[in-house]
């Protein structure tokens, strides 16, 4: 039925079918995670502060991550005008564009059949379905890896294609941008090195241009400048410390410090071999028992197209084993390789299973309808299911009890503020429990409130005092007055007060 069909059509039907499966739900989603809540924040708090280079949460500078994701967020913000939507279209542009990628690279390097193939098997794969239909910056990261290993695959085995490198150069400068990690299809220069070396076939040698190659990494410290230089210039202007302490950050302790000695998401070396490619790589993963023999008589081939693909995911998956932090989305950027590493084979496979078995055959076919079905399905089912985030309620909550009063906040977490409907007052994200800090500002306002975690509560105020106003999955909230106040609790004054409010509220 594909025969007709002109290879720019055909790739267009497969990106419509990324779009059908990964949007679906979309309109009906919430940042329903911390990680939804925070970006989302961020995001329209650059909008409202106008603070694009340096990002804040709350009024506090926000230092884990660089801005791109945010700014693309922001900036469907603004062109949708609802934010709910404009968080999940990140992810939606990205699997969209790894998928045409993927059925390009298929196409070139083998043929049309191959090329469909490894766009199926990606947009099949379960943690496809489970990071791009997020609103993280994980999502985004798939568009900067998807085209970096598109625009190296084209120079290195199908080139030489310079321009199509310096893409990829620019790619992963912007992928830097989103997340530290957006370097990681320059690891398939590793591979690709010692195909060159040993003569295998596949891959295409350029000797005598190392001008050239360098001059790729100056595009990607190029890209990478378009956010940093900026903030570089700002704070060298304004000499602020919070600024220099942001950089340092971002630059040193969310970077290598964080990669060399993780401080949350500890998991041995074999996390990712044994917790996460089982469930998360389905259903590619059943086939490897059949996929790995095939691919080691290719290798002895010394098929170059193999080596540098396969090399390309194994040095991936080291790389982010050798960190003590992992989660399970940190493996996602090997998957499109691993896709059109495996594609070739799928022909080769049902052959050998379903040799004069048609009826086998149409089982599967089948089997892969119910589960691209399934899928879709599920997106629409499940924002059904979370329901409303509850930090929603319990902010609209909040400023009706206290008519619209500032309101101190103590543990707590970004959906307080992301769903904020009054002004709030704030020590510090990271100083933990300010309960304390929360009873000694009361007594300095007694206009004003404090939302407190219930579990904490009679510590510093009277609990027969308090209003509960429900429960997150971390804790239950109860607001209180300064009358609450049990004169127990007299801490040191805190060291910074944010203050922030949303000029319009997210409803």
């Amino acid at each position: 039925m594909f025969k007709h069909l002109s290879p720019r059509t055909e790739c267009i039907l497969l990106v419509l079918l990324a779009l059908l499966l990964i949007g679906a739900g979309l309109g009906l989603r919430q940042p329903i995670n911390v990680d939804e809540e925070r970006f989302l924040g961020v995001s329209l708090e650059m909008l409202q502060s106008g603070s694009w280079f340096v990002p804040h949460r709350a009024a506090e500078i926000y230092p884990d991550k660089p801005p791109l994701f945010m700014w693309a967020v922001a900036f469907f913000t603004m062109l949708t005008g609802l934010p709910k939507v404009a968080l999940y279209l990140p992810g939606l542009i990205s699997g969209a564009v790894a998928t045409a990628c993927l059925y390009d690279l298929g196409r070139r390097l083998w043929n049309r059949r191959v090329g469909r193939i490894a766009a199926l098997l990606f947009l099949a794969t379960y943690q496809t379905y489970s990071i791009l239909r997020t609103g993280q910056i994980d999502s985004f990261l798939c568009l900067w890896i998807a085209l970096g290993m598109y625009g190296l695959v084209r120079h290195l085995l199908l080139g030489p294609a310079w321009g199509w490198f310096y893409a990829a150069c620019a790619a992963m400068g912007l992928g830097i941008a989103s997340k530290g990690v957006g370097f990681v299809p320059a690891l398939m220069l590793i591979p690709y090195a010692y195909a060159v070396h040993k003569g295998w076939r596949g891959v295409v040698a350029m000797p005598n241009r190392k001008g050239a190659w360098f001059l790729g990494l100056l595009v990607t410290l190029a890209a990478i400048g378009v956010w940093l230089l900026p903030v570089l210039i700002s704070v060298a202007v304004q000499q602020d410390a919070d600024g220099v302490a942001y950089l340092k950050n971002i630059l040193l302790h969310q970077t290598a410090q964080r990669y060399a000695s993780a401080w949350e998401h500890q998991e041995p070396f074999w996390y990712f071999i044994v917790k996460v490619i089982p469930k998360y790589w389905l259903p590619m993963f059943l086939a490897l028992p059949w996929f790995v023999p095939a691919w080691r008589r290719q290798l002895l081939k010394h098929d170059g197209r193999i080596l540098v693909l396969l090399g390309w995911v194994v040095l991936v998956l080291v790389f982010f084993s050798l960190s003590s932090g992992k989660r399970k989305l940190y493996i996602y950027p090997a998957l499109p390789g691993l896709a059109l590493a495996a594609a070739p084979l799928v022909p080769w496979l049902l052959r050998r299973w379903f040799a004069g078995r048609p009826l086998g055959r149409k089982v599967f076919t089948g089997l892969v309808v119910a589960w691209f079905c399934i899928w879709f399905a599920r997106g629409f089912i499940e924002p059904v299911k979370e329901g409303a985030n509850p930090h929603e309620d319990i902010m609209r909550q909040a400023a009706t009890l206290t008519n619209g009063a500032e309101l101190v906040l103590s543990g707590w977490r970004e959906g307080h503020w992301l769903f904020a409907q009054q002004p709030i007052v704030h020590f510090g994200f990271l100083e933990g429990s300010t309960v304390d800090q929360a009873a000694l500002w009361l007594r300095g306002h007694p206009k004003d409130f404090a939302l407190v975690p219930a579990h904490d509560m009679a510590r510093c105020f009277m609990p027969e005092k308090g209003r509960t106003l429900g429960a997150t999955s971390r804790a239950e909230f109860v607001v209180v007055g300064a009358d609450a106040d049990n004169g127990k609790c007299n801490p040191e004054p805190p060291a910074r007060v944010y203050r922030f409010a949303w000029h319009k509220p997210l409803l």
